[in-house]
C-alpha cells in the first residue's frame, strides 16, 4: 500500500518522536539501524521529512534528528505520507490501471474508493503522538 520509502518514513518519524519525548536527539546511523534501513536511503527520507517541517535536523558533533515535543501531537500520519509519496495513494487505481475513474471504472473501482477514503481518514486522524504512546506502554513495537 505504501512505498518502501514511506514505510521507513513512518518508522523513522515514530522512532525520532519517541526519542524526542525523552529529550534525546538521534543520529542518522541510529535511526537506520532501528528501522532496518540502509543509511543512504534513510538519509534521503529524513531529508524529505525535514524539508516538509516534520522533523528538525541539527548539524554538528551533538547534532542529529529531533521533533519538537509540541509538534509531535500535531503531526498526522497523512503529513508523513504526503511528504514522502505525495497524494498518489489517494488517487491511484486499485488494479494499477492508467485509465480508471468514476466514468470509466475498473472492476474494483467502487470498492477501492471506499477503502481509499477510510485509509485517508485514518491517516488524517492518527497522530505521531498516538504511535509513540502505544510504543511507550508496550502495546506495539517498531522492529521487525
Amino acid at each position: 500500500m505504501f512505498s518502501k520509502a514511506c514505510e521507513y518514513g513512518i518508522k523513522a518519524s515514530t522512532y525520532i518522536a519517541l526519542q524526542s519525548l525523552q529529550d534525546k536527539r538521534v543520529s542518522l546511523k541510529e535511526i537506520a539501524e532501528e528501522i532496518n534501513s540502509p543509511v543512504a536511503f534513510t538519509a534521503k527520507i529524513l531529508h524529505q521529512l525535514a524539508k516538509n517541517n516534520i522533523l528538525d535536523s541539527v548539524k554538528g558533533p551533538s547534532g542529529g534528528f529531533q521533533i519538537d515535543k509540541a509538534t509531535i501531537k500535531k503531526i498526522k500520519l497523512s503529513n508523513i505520507v504526503y511528504a514522502i509519496d505525495g497524494d498518489s495513494i489517494y488517487l491511484g487505481c486499485g488494479l494499477g490501471l492508467d485509465k480508471c475513474n468514476a466514468k470509466e471504472p475498473c472492476p474494483l473501482h467502487n470498492k477501492f474508493v471506499v477503502i481509499r477514503n477510510k485509509l485517508k481518514q485514518m491517516l488524517e486522524e492518527t497522530s505521531l503522538f498516538e504511535l509513540t504512546t502505544d510504543l511507550n506502554i508496550g502495546l506495539t513495537y517498531l522492529k521487525r
